[in-house]
């Protein structure tokens, strides 16, 4: 009886086992469609994959990034179809340029789509991308504007990392009251990039992205040109560059294809504050032609003040550069000392640069690193070394 019963209740196992087994191979993962296998689409399925389990598929014109996206496990699985890759996808992230984004749109509103399926994008404008979702109305999914305002130094799928947008601002931009729903299973699905998320309408994201950091990179491009043209009178102009005005206009190096699509598609917002700008150099103009000191010193304490104030080691619009400078004796072997030590403890530096050094003289060397917790970890085991080292905010 006792042979029996274990008999019988090794089948009963194997049984259950077995209808287990059978239950995990129905129950389907949910999909996840990234068009545009580049930093930030690379890091979103990062994020994603860190809290749910699911299958994510990725699509890029450029074959070697869909490659690479495979071997480093960002996506599960490739096609060469789009219209392949957004049928039973439970969320697609369009990570393409502004332009190409809008051709998507009215794209995949021809394809078959999943029911209740969930679009958003991570353009760096709003209004004209939110103009041509309307074309999805007729379907039974929800577009939700997307942009998280975070970047990097590098670019591509190898770049991407789940943490890149720890802290930053996420920026999303529901059509409507209706899709508040969608708006929480949206940010569910992005919960993995620890990110800040903030609701606005398209019109409020372009003026205010217009602001912070559209026009700045208008505004270095602008001071690019203007010591470009008087380096054809005077070649000595651009040595002199190479220190404090190379730092202050970082932006300028931006994708020229990118900066021009986004301008086009915000221009409104530019245009008014192009006006803004003009009214505001005419105004110091007449301050210097006037020789009001007591003004000119009021507008840089006023510019300082506001300045100082905004929120230090955060993530907006405009990538931060975490930099740290460290004072270097002159003697053979000292970078490679400060890089060893800092490769000792696993810290990554995105870039470093020789600021000053004369024979016998104490030089600068500056690093930037790619997050605030790796200057401060720098920082301390540089000091531990007996190295000088300093902020400047």
């Amino acid at each position: 009886m006792q042979e029996l019963f274990k008999s019988s209740q090794h089948g009963l196992k194997k049984e259950s086992e077995l209808c287990r087994l059978e239950g995990d191979f129905n129950v389907e993962k949910r999909k996840v469609f990234v068009i545009g296998l580049g930093l930030i689409g690379g890091s979103i399925a990062l994020a994603i994959r860190r809290e749910h389990d699911v299958h994510i598929v990725g699509y890029d014109i450029n074959e070697q990034q869909v490659k690479m996206g495979l071997s480093l496990k960002v996506i599960d699985d490739a096609t060469d179809s789009i219209r392949a890759g957004v049928r039973n996808a439970d969320l697609i992230v369009l990570a393409t340029p502004v332009t190409k984004t809008e051709q998507l749109l009215e794209d995949i509103s021809n394809y078959e789509l999943k029911q209740g399926a969930i679009i958003t994008d991570v353009g760096s404008t709003k209004q004209r991308i939110f103009q041509s979702a309307t074309c999805l109305e007729e379907k039974d999914v929800t577009f939700i504007g997307g942009h998280p305002m975070a970047g990097s130094h590098k670019s591509g799928v190898e770049a991407a990392r789940a943490h890149l947008f720890e802290n930053a601002f996420y920026i999303l931009t529901p059509v409507d009251q209706q899709s508040m729903n969608k708006v929480i299973q949206l940010q569910n699905w992005l919960k993995g990039t620890r990110a800040r998320f903030i609701e606005m309408s398209p019109e409020q994201h372009d003026r205010l992205a217009g602001a912070i950091s559209h026009f700045p990179h208008i505004v270095a491009a602008s001071l690019v040109h203007q010591v470009a043209k008087i380096e054809e009178e005077d070649p000595l102009v651009s040595r002199l560059a190479a220190g404090g005005f190379r730092d202050i206009t970082r932006i300028a190096s931006g994708s020229p294809v990118m900066w021009r699509d986004i301008l086009i598609h915000n221009k409104e917002s530019l245009i008014e504050l192009l006006d803004k700008w003009q009214e505001e150099m005419n105004y110091v103009r007449v301050l210097i032609e006037q020789e009001e000191d007591d003004k000119i010193h009021q507008y840089f304490d006023h510019a300082k003040k506001f300045r100082d104030g905004l929120p230090i080691h955060k993530k907006g619009a405009i990538p931060a550069f975490y930099d740290l400078y460290v004072d270097v004796p002159d003697h053979p072997g000292v970078i490679s000392d400060i890089t060893g030590i800092l490769a000792k403890e696993n810290i990554s530096i995105t870039n470093i640069r020789i600021i000053e050094t004369r024979e016998d003289i104490m030089g600068v060397l500056r690093l930037t690193f790619r997050t605030n917790e790796d200057r401060e970890k720098a920082e301390t085991s540089l000091r531990s070394h007996l190295y000088e080292t300093n902020l400047m905010e």
